[in-house]
């Protein structure tokens, strides 16, 4: 899920959201994972809150996780935010320019908001390095564009299709993928030979976690408006941070293993 335009990388951002992320990733895709798990890679690894969630749940034994992005300072908080036990080794290095040598005795891909990042393109290429690697994925937390607020608001499907669409822009002559992510995934990789699961992975947002739901709607509503300046608006944003609904804000996690 994107954050605020101007943070939407920023370490802040990264850890407000990790509660919400460890509570909406699907169990059951880590329970399918083929065993050994020894070596991981994330992809776009940030501040390493994935690594945090995940290697606990993950059979006892020696693991090594390499953590990759494009950020040396969330290189750095990602290795030493590592639980104990776990040997990390990081890598500055955009998920476009990934080999399948680069993934020579991985057991593990993984990655967490990224795919709605990526374009079509960037995604098929993933799965073909994967597929060349004959190593498993699981992506965690591609957006999907589903937002459903309790109470509603008449503007609401205004603001999420305006965000949606932004979701889906153009950046330096890249199209992303946005919400289309994960469908995108589960077909580049069904193509490449993989056996592919899929799970909804949605944010439970609301007056329980006050500071993140409220630094997502002023995100939402401020990509929204980027995409469309003269949605008529006027005191929504104001409205809901005045009494913040309850909100499920659409993820999918995907799991693709090489027989």
């Amino acid at each position: 899920m994107s954050a605020p335009e101007e943070g939407e990388f920023s370490a802040g951002w990264l850890t407000l959201r990790e509660p919400a992320d460890a509570a909406a990733r699907a169990l059951d895709l880590v329970e399918q994972l083929p065993r050994p798990v020894r070596t991981v890679r994330d992809l776009g690894c940030g501040t390493g809150s994935l690594g945090r969630w995940l290697s606990p749940l993950l059979p006892p034994g020696p693991q090594h996780w390499i953590m990759t992005d494009r950020d040396p300072a969330l290189l750095l908080r990602a290795a030493n935010g590592m639980p104990d036990g776990v040997t990390v080794s990081t890598q500055r290095l955009d998920v476009a320019e990934l080999t399948a040598a680069d993934l020579a005795g991985t057991d593990l891909v993984t990655c967490s908001a990224l795919l709605d990042l990526l374009t079509a393109d960037e995604v098929a290429r993933l799965a073909e390095v994967c597929a060349q690697a004959r190593v498993a994925v699981l992506f965690t937390l591609s957006v999907t564009g589903e937002v459903r607020l309790a109470p509603d608001d008449p503007l609401d499907a205004e603001v999420t299709a305006a965000f949606n669409a932004h979701q889906r822009r153009v950046v330096d002559g890249r199209r992303l993928l946005g919400p289309d992510a994960a469908e995108a995934a589960e077909a580049a990789f069904v193509r490449v030979g993989a056996r592919v699961t899929v799970r909804p992975s949605p944010w439970r947002l609301g007056p329980a976690m006050p500071a993140l739901t409220a630094e997502w709607l002023r995100g939402w509503v401020a990509a929204a408006l980027e995409e469309r300046p003269g949605l008529p608006l006027g005191d929504y944003l104001e409205r809901r941070l005045a009494a913040l609904p309850h909100a499920s804000v659409g993820h999918k996690d995907v799991l693709a293993i090489f027989n």
